[in-house]
């Protein structure tokens, strides 16, 4: 069983292999949760990266391009600033 050591600021260092088995990089995010004695180790997917990653899909599924959606949303805002301000 791996261990690890705990250093100068509550850092802790994963074993390699491990890293790579849960493809953690450098930038990882982890959660730590502590149940009784016991602490959890589990990696944290941001909900930001498989957002892009579903639109981005959703996209290219559709054919659309981000500059198309870009322009649309300057066409849509301008049409609801006009029904919502009158200018």
């Amino acid at each position: 069983m791996p261990t690890v050591k705990v250093w100068g600021r509550g850092q802790l260092t994963i074993p390699s292999t491990i890293r790579k088995e849960l493809h953690l990089d450098e930038e990882g995010t982890m959660t730590l949760v502590k149940v009784g004695d016991i602490l959890l180790l589990t990696p944290r997917r941001l909900i930001g990266d498989d957002v892009s990653r579903k639109s981005a899909r959703t996209m290219k599924k559709a054919g659309l391009k981000l500059d198309a959606l870009l322009v649309d949303l300057k066409t849509q805002r301008a049409r609801y600033n006009k029904e919502r301000y009158g200018s």
